[in-house]
């Protein structure tokens, strides 16, 4: 860049925002779509890892593997490897699983904590009254258990949206590849890279308000 070059181009930025702001979709879309994926699985594993001694101790190990290797490997071995076993998945699809099997072996640790904090009084007074094992889950522990630990689960979602620009590395078109590909085109990459990383930063703050006014609705209806 010469000195005649300005150091940031309005009209290259108003150019390339409406490539950025599809980019942006892609990315609240993977982020969106695995971290629901992941909430679900985390609770089904936190239970597998509850339920029994075999069970448990497979569900145990599945956690402690994912959660011991590099997100960015799991990528890799999804979209690469599996194909050899005869699954194919297009670079999108793979790229959820593996955003959803990592977040999905965090969010168990913090549902499992969840469960274990509610007294054990609250199950035995359950069976005194002949409640099912389903509605008990359901109805008492569940209701007591989520409360404390969305702070931690909202943690986990800005992370996996702070996560995603990994998906580039198997040319997902999310934000940080779409800039990439941008400034490779003319050698300007102040702007989309100045743009992206706006845009991580107001979706992150306006996620973690989110959560927290979550927080605190949920904090008021369990003392009513």
């Amino acid at each position: 860049m010469d000195e005649t070059t300005p150091i940031w181009n309005w009209a290259y930025t108003l150019e390339i925002l409406p490539v950025l702001a599809k980019a942006t979709l892609v990315t609240i879309e993977a982020t969106i779509i695995s971290f629901v994926i992941a909430a679900v699985l985390g609770l089904v594993l936190a239970i597998l890892r509850m339920s029994g001694a075999v069970v448990g101790w497979l569900a145990s190990a599945f956690v402690e593997l994912v959660r011991s290797t590099p997100l960015l490997i799991q990528i890799f071995f999804i979209f690469f490897v599996l194909p050899r076993f005869g699954i194919t998945l297009d670079a999108f699809t793979a790229g959820i699983i593996a955003l959803s099997l990592h977040y999905g072996c965090y969010c168990s640790e913090v549902y499992r904590a969840g469960l274990e904090a509610v007294p054990r009084g609250q199950w035995e007074a359950c069976i005194a009254l002949n409640l099912s094992s389903w509605n008990t889950f359901k109805n008492i522990i569940l209701p007591q258990a989520i409360p404390p630990i969305v702070p931690a689960l909202g943690n986990y979602l800005v992370a996996l949206f702070k996560d995603t620009p990994l998906l580039s590395a198997i040319a997902v078109l999310e934000l940080v590849q779409t800039a990439k590909i941008l400034g490779s085109e003319n050698f300007r990459y102040t702007e989309p890279m100045t743009i992206v990383g706006a845009i991580f930063l107001v979706l992150s703050l306006v996620s973690s308000a989110g959560i927290r006014w979550l927080e605190r609705r949920l904090n008021r209806r369990s003392v009513r």
